[in-house]
């Protein structure tokens, strides 16, 4: 099948599920763009349920995807440079864009081994901040990723974009507060509160136990559930006019203290 107009019903679907978080919710499905995040997602064994590509814009990886997404039973709908130009939200896309259902973000489907590795994000409002996040969490082994608050959500095209497809490979779950607050504490996950009026810095605490670090939004911080109970509140040092960092960096600083304490042996080499 070759869609030839922008104005075609398949691809104004396409672009709704990218404008509008409701819609999105509504139909269960996002959109996935870019040769390394289309692999990934397909690595990861997510099955689309719509698959588009562009011929001229497709260069060897974007051939072999195409065929290995015909191998899979999807039959990717072939479309004119103008009409992937609506549904690509970014100039080197690489000629895919998947339609993918939403996974399962149920809290209790999170099940990390222990010394549980957790991060938890409390109202991130930044789709790319979510996005990093993601990226260092696959990066430094995190057992899983937790949104909670009002803010962005894991479905968002671009924390996909953003995360570079690692969305797919790091285990994620989207909760009230109140009820990860009460998710750690049975399951013996310490959270590890950032704020900047803590009175410990990051790299003083033992986070070799089983702990989520959990961090909040530069505008708001964290709400008073995390702060009321923290056993472990640790900031990062600022000596500058600045009293905090960008969300996605300080996740990152703290995390990798994490690695740092619990050295190598807690994580298998990779291939």
């Amino acid at each position: 099948m070759f869609i030839q107009s922008p104005r075609n019903p398949r691809i104004k679907a396409v672009a709704r599920l990218l404008s509008s978080r409701r819609h999105r919710d509504r139909e269960r499905l996002t959109v996935v763009e870019g040769l390394r995040e289309v692999r990934r997602c397909l690595d990861a064994g997510w099955r689309p349920a719509e698959a588009f590509v562009c011929e001229p814009l497709l260069g060897p990886e974007g051939l072999a995807l195409a065929e290995r997404l015909r191998r899979t039973g999807c039959e990717p709908a072939s479309v004119s440079v103008e009409a992937f130009a609506r549904i690509a939200y970014r100039e080197e896309s690489g000629g895919i864009v998947l339609v993918v259902p939403y996974d399962d973000t149920a809290l209790d489907r999170l099940d990390p081994p222990d010394p549980a590795f957790l991060v938890v994000v409390e109202g991130a409002e930044k789709p790319g901040n979510v996005g990093a996040i993601l990226r260092t969490a696959d990066a430094a082994g995190v057992h899983g990723l937790v949104l909670c608050g009002l803010g962005t959500d894991l479905h968002n095209p671009n924390v996909i974009r953003a995360s570079l497809g690692t969305r797919f490979s790091v285990p994620c779950a989207e909760a009230p507060t109140d009820e990860v607050v009460s998710w750690l504490r049975r399951r013996g996950v310490r959270p590890v509160v950032a704020t900047p009026d803590a009175d410990r810095v990051y790299t003083e605490v033992d986070l070799t136990g089983p702990v989520a670090v959990v961090t909040g939004s530069e505008a708001h911080g964290l709400s008073e559930a995390w702060r009321r109970d923290a056993e472990l509140r640790v900031r990062i040092p600022m000596f500058g006019a600045a009293d905090s960092l960008n969300l996605a960096t300080a996740t990152a600083l703290v995390l990798y203290e994490v690695v740092r304490q619990r050295g190598a042996c807690f994580w298998p080499a990779r291939d």
